[in-house]
């Protein structure tokens, strides 16, 4: 089993400008890092993953390119295939897709101008047509959300094909990963979560015919250092209501092991992102190379 170690932003990073992203950008490469991985949030302040990544692409030969999640619902099927089709040929094959519905909020929701009941069609519609934008020469599609009739989507990605990921732990989040993903990526969840998760995927993917790489299975990992602040923890407990949020998000010195115990039920890929902004970007990525990289084998 080859086990990666990412590195997310998330939704609150500050490093959005040329300096402090293009620092973090080259030192992820310098010291080895698997990964990228940047949210989406309109009303955050990280950057915009398809722009941030395509930026981290001309920056880097090595590292790979991933969205942690980009929204699906709202998009065009059509522009969006154009897009990371061109980023993952631009970049060599490096690009590492995660897809969702995006955050239940009414913001976010309204910014991308989707009725939130209307989310998990328009995504479980896409996604099927992402597929065939990159491998048919013509599509034609006519469903209950998007149209197109003669399209050609130019160039082909280098990933044929490419994998594509999704989060989640709910009930119906999983059987969604059976059902149309490659691969899973939840986040904010305990090791017994992931395991039952697995089992879980492992079926509903068996119903439909399918079976999900067991290589392509992991979690991102978000740390803290000392006490998690108020803030994080009564987001934590909205989104996972009945967790600890201390137990969801380690502190940086337990990450080694904690990570260790993911792999020990079976997920070898991860994201490991700091909950609050590191005062200092050196020191904080090369901690992490020193004591989380040597677990990537």
């Amino acid at each position: 089993m080859k086990v990666r170690i990412g590195f997310g932003l998330g939704t609150r990073t500050v490093a959005n400008d040329a300096e402090r992203f293009g620092l973090v950008v080259d030192e992820l490469e310098r010291l080895g890092f698997d990964s990228l991985w940047l949210s989406e949030r309109i009303s955050g302040e990280g950057p915009d993953p398809i722009a941030g990544l395509a930026f981290a692409a001309g920056r880097t030969t090595r590292l790979k390119l991933g969205t942690s999640v980009l929204v699906v619902p709202g998009r065009n099927p059509v522009v969006l295939a154009k897009e990371l089709a061109s980023l993952d040929r631009l970049s060599g094959g490096r690009l590492l897709p995660a897809f969702g519905l995006g955050v239940a909020d009414p913001t976010e929701q309204a910014a991308f101008g989707v009725r939130r009941e209307e989310r998990a069609r328009r995504f479980d519609e896409a996604l099927p047509l992402l597929r065939r934008l990159w491998s048919e020469e013509v599509v034609d599609h006519d469903g209950e959300f998007y149209s197109c009739k003669g399209v050609s989507v130019r160039p082909r990605p280098i990933q044929d094909p490419i994998d594509l990921w999704m989060g989640g732990i709910a009930p119906s989040e999983l059987r969604r990963v059976g059902r149309l993903g490659d691969g899973w990526l939840p986040s904010f969840c305990t090791v017994e979560e992931v395991r039952a998760g697995i089992a879980a995927i492992t079926e509903h993917a068996a119903t439909h015919g399918r079976a999900i790489d067991p290589e392509h299975v992991g979690a991102l990992v978000a740390y803290r250092h000392g006490p998690l602040p108020e803030l994080v923890a009564r987001f934590v407990r909205q989104r996972r209501p009945g967790a600890d949020p201390e137990e969801l998000i380690p502190e940086r010195a337990a990450l080694p092991e904690h990570l260790e115990r993911f792999v020990g039920i079976g997920a070898s890929k991860f994201v490991v992102l700091p909950i609050v902004e590191p005062a200092d970007w050196h020191d904080e990525l090369g901690w992490l190379a020193e004591r989380v990289l040597p677990l990537q084998r």
